[in-house]
């Protein structure tokens, strides 16, 4: 992940200095009571762990937000990139979501010391870090995680349909970055289990534009075996325009 930092040029630098913090309120709690000696069989967590950090409910964020991250190559300096949507988990708890490598992820699981570390949220309208998902957000999803009830036959099931809103695309090679396609995420679906797909367009299956959320053309990301990585929109420009940095770039990761 840090040589994809690297090429970043479009991501702001912001200074760590005089960081202020919003207030948000009180989170809902929705406790679950689990037994911490059930461990899931893939994360090798306590089961517990994962029903309570389950996603339940997500919103598009439409205001420009942006997730704060560091890295060891760059200790005096943050980068930024677009915060996709906010998540309710079944704790009560509201975070920030990003798409990061392969995967839509919340903003306060990235701690990796090379490839990033998140260190919170910027608002460049008001030019603040704060470290809590917006009030108005916490509001929202908590209104209607309590308005929908959802009954669901299958984990797999369908619960939410969001667009993209940040212009995310999706990197597919079948031939280790010899070549490459670039498709944009069209919407994200969220699951009874909590997992979230980001959806691409099969062409073979278009049958008229512009294709919106929920259309039968779209399928899953992660049903591709070609899938590798996500890029914001910035990043995507610069590989489709052959920007030597960014195919370089895109050369080590291949390597790895």
């Amino acid at each position: 992940m840090s040589k994809i930092i690297d090429f970043k040029s479009a991501s702001r630098t912001i200074a760590k200095s005089g960081s202020k913090s919003k207030s948000g309120s009180e989170k809902k709690s929705r406790p679950k009571a689990q037994p911490d000696n059930v461990i899931d069989f893939f994360t090798r967590k306590p089961l517990s762990d994962h029903l309570e950090n389950k996603l339940i409910r997500i919103t598009p964020e439409l205001d420009g937000l942006e997730m704060l991250y560091s890295n060891s190559e760059n200790q005096d300096k943050l980068f930024s990139v677009k915060v996709l949507a906010w998540g309710l988990r079944s704790s009560g708890e509201v975070i920030g979501l990003v798409p990061w490598l392969h995967e839509l992820i919340p903003c306060d699981e990235i701690n990796d010391v090379l490839s990033g570390q998140w260190q919170g949220y910027y608002d460049a309208g008001v030019d603040e870090i704060f470290y809590t998902a917006p009030l108005h957000k916490i509001v929202e999803l908590e209104t209607a995680a309590d308005y929908y009830e959802y009954q669901c036959e299958s984990d797999r099931e369908i619960i939410q349909e969001i667009p993209d809103t940040i212009g995310t695309h999706a990197v597919l090679s079948a031939d280790k970055f010899k070549t490459l396609t670039l498709k944009e995420v069209v919407s994200w679906r969220l699951r009874q289990d909590g997992s979230v797909s980001a959806m691409l367009i099969d062409e073979n299956k278009m049958i008229s534009t512009p294709v919106l959320p929920g259309d039968d053309c779209l399928f899953a990301s992660e049903d591709c075996d070609d899938f590798h990585y996500f890029f914001q929109h910035h990043i995507a420009n610069k590989i489709k325009a052959q920007d030597p940095d960014a195919l370089a770039a895109i050369a080590m990761l291949s390597e790895n």
